[in-house]
């Protein structure tokens, strides 16, 4: 019978004539059992949008585990003009199941200001929340990052980028792992491809993001081919990956891996267990978060697969982990197209069919 590693490599094969350039990886009980490439390396960086959240996520319940932060204590303890317009009572817990209601990046922000940090975190601080915090949700597409990065900042002192690398050094996949791509790291990061068509995609993603996020703002290929200081800038919603990197960080929170442990065992289903479920009150969605990472699995349900966590990307990169099997997958792409998640779902199911 093939293996899982020559079935997902077969696959692959097959895959890249029009995806370009794609990564598998597969994680069970903290061993890597699938590495599969096709038209690209395993060493290879992907922009991979919002796959790149689970990175962030994760420092943050690093950091709660360690007592550096409290899920529960008001961000305006660290971060006190964080307090204005209703937000006194606003925590980390409400940010990372996005029931903040702050999911509004400010009209006319540009790309060039999602670089600058300041203008970001200062807007934000200043905003008027949709909803009382923790009362409803919506998926906070761009702010999410900078939320968690900035709390993580006024905890430590450090940007969330140098945690991030601390707590992926142990697992040797702090080159790996990025939110911004070092200039000396930027020749690994892969050319994003946008398909023939896909101008329909982006102008009907502009249209349901309107409300949040600015046109110019929405993930395109443009933004980082050639664009080292984008590449290079801190912006924790998104996330320069390989699927070796990612499916590692995962597998290291669910359980042990090389002898390390990103969080204690008694915490993990605190972590990855559902925390808010209800409708997403822009996207229209019924959605169910854990601490920072959506429930259920890309293709399926939260009722489905309860016990998976994890974080698609919109161009069609995908990263989750299942509790219950000890199992941790990521897949990367060169093709950067928000409509098609086809490869992602298929090669996840076959994951899950054989190992979950």
């Amino acid at each position: 019978m093939t293996n899982l590693q020559d079935q997902i490599q077969g696959r692959l094969d097959e895959l890249v004539a029009t995806e370009l350039g794609l990564q598998v990886a597969v994680y069970q009980q903290g061993e890597l059992i699938v590495d599969a490439t096709a038209g690209t390396t395993s060493d290879t960086l992907f922009y991979s949008a919002s796959t790149g959240k689970a990175a962030t996520a994760t420092v943050a319940n690093v950091l709660v585990d360690r007592g550096v932060l409290e899920y529960d204590a008001p961000i305006a303890n660290l971060w006190p003009e964080f307090a204005a317009n209703g937000k006194e009572k606003a925590t980390l817990r409400h940010v990372l199941t996005h029931s903040i209601g702050l999911p509004a990046l400010a009209p006319g922000t540009t790309v060039e200001d999602t670089t600058r940090w300041t203008t970001i975190t200062s807007y934000l601080a200043s905003a008027e929340p949709w909803w009382e915090p923790g009362t409803k949700m919506t998926y906070h597409a761009e702010t999410f990052g900078y939320l968690v990065g900035e709390i993580v900042r006024r905890a430590t002192g450090r940007r969330i980028s140098d945690v991030l690398r601390d707590i992926a050094e142990p697992l040797g996949i702090a080159d790996e792992v990025y939110i911004g791509v070092p200039l000396d790291q930027q020749s690994r990061v892969a050319t994003l491809i946008e398909p023939d068509g896909a101008e329909e995609t982006f102008a009907m993603l502009a249209g349901l993001f309107a409300k949040v996020t600015p046109p110019e703002v929405l993930p395109r290929a443009a933004h980082f081919n050639g664009r080292p200081e984008v590449l290079a800038a801190e912006r924790p919603s998104s996330g320069f990956l390989t699927a070796r990197g990612i499916a590692k960080l995962y597998a290291a929170l669910i359980g042990e891996v090389d002898g390390v442990r990103l969080i204690r065992p008694e915490r993990v289903a605190e972590v990855t267990g559902p925390v808010f479920t209800g409708p997403d009150e822009l996207l229209g969605n019924d959605g169910t978060w854990a601490m920072g990472y959506a429930i259920g699995r890309l293709g399926s349900t939260a009722e489905e697969s309860p016990t998976t966590f994890g974080m698609p990307g919109m161009g069609g990169s995908v990263a989750w982990a299942d509790t219950r099997s000890g199992v941790a997958f990521a897949l990367t792409r060169a093709l950067f197209d928000p409509a098609q998640s086809a490869s992602a779902i298929e090669i996840g199911n076959l994951v899950a069919k054989s190992l979950c």
